[in-house]
């Protein structure tokens, strides 16, 4: 009797989640099309939906939907032709993910990870809370050396996995999940307070900048500083209360030992990672796109007698999953540009924000709720920063509210959340661990789209005003 009380699991579900979803998708299709959409609009979003609703309920393995999205693509007549639905596979991203992530198996497989694992198992004497404090103070601190979020977790993520397993943490603890929830999450927020910090304050600065004038490197710095270090202590203490019967654990504690002498692999690997590094941190001068540095540090790392990977390591280790759900999502954000949706969706959203004149606190709010379902349709962050901040900043200047403001308003919005793994190659990272699930993503970034707007309403505009950025323009 207690057998058939039970729900359904997640497999025993999945087949009519997948009917749901194609029926869904299917009626979208057969609706008449929008007034100012077109067609191949329609089916693009017809499309984005059914992918996103499988990644976000895992009907499907993540890498699968990935090829179901593509297929779609073609069969919908969503995308010209099949070279158009490929084009995601194109995208230098795709290679940079792969990259970084070649990087952070060899810290594991090097013994790198191991050892970083144990020093901070013994830093924390035994107290999940240390550990938990440890690993945040890592992310401002690495992000001046390694300013790429996602190269950050793709070694973090091997080194406090092995610290799990060390500690015989089981996989589906709470502390397990709260370790790699912040890693899927908050890390990533370290990075926009640099300009160089990665694509979202490159493309946001490009952005805002064409329209309001140069943003400089100090100037964003000053800017963000304050917001972000208060995102990244807000979302850090949420995750604390949601997983805190994990930190009541006690660790078993390490024995002190004394420092052991680097292995000549070891050596190689951290060479090899700093190397890497170096030449992201001076893209400035080189001008080379982040993959180059990336597609190097891989090819060393796979060369006999340099690296220490073998190719066979790299087949069965590396998470082909993330390079296809990564390339497929940019497949389908360039095809929401190209048809014409995004725009549609973001100016038919936007445009039922009231043009409170006089109120621009009601007219920032307004704009960063307004985009929250934007960001859900797009998944490529870039897609949504160059949809939302020019109709942002647009609308602000039409009610009076400073366009720069409009415009770091959406962005802190859209960078603050992930509703699911594929808005993110860092949350793909860790996702492909098995740690975390769809569903515990979506609610944390619902908890995260919350925090974002009181985050800029109640310290992002203050202090902006403190600083000389004024809120109203005459």
């Amino acid at each position: 009797m207690a057998a058939s009380s039970k729900s359904p699991s997640k497999e025993q579900r999945a087949p009519l989640t997948i009917v749901v979803l194609l029926a869904l998708c299917g009626c979208l299709l057969a609706l008449p099309t929008p007034a100012g959409l077109p067609e191949t609009g329609k089916r693009v979003i017809a499309v984005a939906l059914l992918a996103i609703g499988l990644w976000c309920t895992e009907a499907l393995p993540a890498g699968v939907t990935a090829l179901v999205l593509i297929v779609a693509l073609v069969l919908t007549g969503a995308v010209a032709d099949f070279r158009d639905a490929l084009v995601g596979f194109a995208d230098p991203v795709a290679y940079f993910l792969i990259g970084v992530l070649t990087l952070g198996l060899a810290v594991q497989k090097s013994g790198l990870a191991e050892r970083i694992a144990g020093f901070f198992l013994r830093r924390s004497r035994g107290s999940a809370r240390s550990l938990y404090v440890q690993l945040l103070l890592t992310f401002p601190l690495m992000t001046l050396v390694l300013p790429s979020a996602t190269t950050r977790t793709g070694i973090l993520v091997h080194v406090y996995e092995q610290a799990l397993e060390l500690a015989a943490v089981p996989r589906q603890s709470p502390l397990a999940s709260a370790i790699m929830m912040a890693l899927n999450s908050i890390n990533r927020l370290a990075s926009t307070i640099l300009m160089t910090g990665g694509i979202t304050p490159v493309v946001a600065a490009a952005l805002i900048g064409g329209s309001v004038g140069n943003i400089g490197w100090n100037q964003w710095l000053v800017l963000m500083s304050v917001p972000y270090f208060v995102l990244l202590a807000v979302g850090s203490a949420m995750i604390y209360v949601i997983y805190r019967s994990g930190f009541a654990q006690r660790l078993p504690a390490l024995p002190d030992e004394p420092p052991r002498k680097l292995e000549p692999k070891e050596w190689r690997t951290l060479i090899i990672t700093l190397g890497a590094s170096l030449l992201w941190l001076t893209d400035a001068w080189h001008h080379w796109h982040p993959a180059i540095p990336a597609l190097i540090a891989w090819i060393l790392l796979l060369m006999p007698r340099v690296g220490v990977l073998t190719w066979k390591e790299f087949e069965r280790d590396i998470g082909w999953a993330n390079f296809f759900v990564l390339a497929a999502s940019l497949s389908l954000a360039r095809a929401l540009k190209v048809s014409g949706a995004s725009d549609w969706v973001a100016g038919l959203i936007t445009a039922a924000a009231p043009a409170f004149q006089g109120q621009p606190y009601y007219v920032v709010a307004t704009l960063m709720i307004v985009s929250v379902p934007v960001r859900l349709l797009i998944p490529n962050i870039t897609g949504f920063l160059a949809t939302t901040i020019p109709i942002a900043m647009a609308i602000g200047a039409a009610t009076g509210v400073n366009p720069l403001i409009c415009g770091l308003a959406v962005m802190i919005g859209g960078d603050a959340v992930l509703y699911y793994p594929a808005q993110s190659v860092s949350s793909l990272a860790v996702y492909e661990r098995g740690y975390l699930t769809a569903p515990d993503i979506f609610k944390f970034g619902v908890w995260m789209t919350i925090a974002a707007i009181l985050v800029v309403l109640l310290v992002a505009l203050p202090y902006w005003a403190a600083v000389g950025v004024a809120l109203r323009v005459q």
